[in-house]
């Protein structure tokens, strides 16, 4: 698939319907999505450590937004072992340093030569599992800049708007002749 992926409707909805698509058309578009059931299971047992904290903060913070879906849970997983991932890894990184030395050891002198240096692994790695921790948060509005694109409304300040407009008093037109 080329381009863009597609705004589920809510969201459209919420930003305030940019394309002018109609409200009535984005309502109608809103109501055909496919809905997912409600909630999380609990954390899986293979997950331990900084994934069960991860899992344990996502699914707690999702259940306060109503993101929490049955069908989510995989993808959660999978976030939260790469966040495990990318903190081992950063600790190893601290460890042994960015770069690694390979040498050898003179057996008739015994010392140390450095063969050549390279980057450390944990480096590729660590930045691969951010990565794709980034993208988890950025899916389910776990992240500032998503949060800042999605301002929902209430519908009670809608109402509000709506009734402070409506028990206006009527302006006067001036009366104009026609010669």
């Amino acid at each position: 698939m080329r381009g863009r992926k597609p705004k589920p409707a809510a969201r459209q909805i919420a930003e305030g319907d940019p394309r002018k698509h109609g409200v009535n058309k984005l309502q109608e578009k809103l109501d055909a999505e496919v809905q997912a059931r409600r909630g999380l299971p609990p954390c899986p047992k293979h997950l331990s450590g900084k994934a069960r904290s991860a899992w344990n903060f996502w699914a707690k913070e999702l259940q306060l937004m109503n993101l929490d879906c049955l069908p989510d849970a995989m993808m959660l997983e999978g976030a939260c072992s790469n966040y495990a991932r990318a903190v081992e890894a950063d600790d190893i990184v601290a460890r042994d340093g960015l770069i690694l030395e390979i040498s050898t050891i003179d057996e008739d002198t015994g010392e140390r030569h450095i063969q050549k240096t390279q980057a450390n692994p944990a480096v590729a790695i660590s930045n691969a599992a951010w990565r794709l921790v980034r993208a988890f948060c950025s899916e389910f509005g776990l992240s500032p800049v998503s949060r800042q694109r999605l301002t929902i409304e209430t519908k009670e300040k809608e109402q509000d708007d709506l009734m402070k407009l409506l028990s206006q008093p009527r302006e006067k037109r001036p009366i104009t002749t026609v010669n």
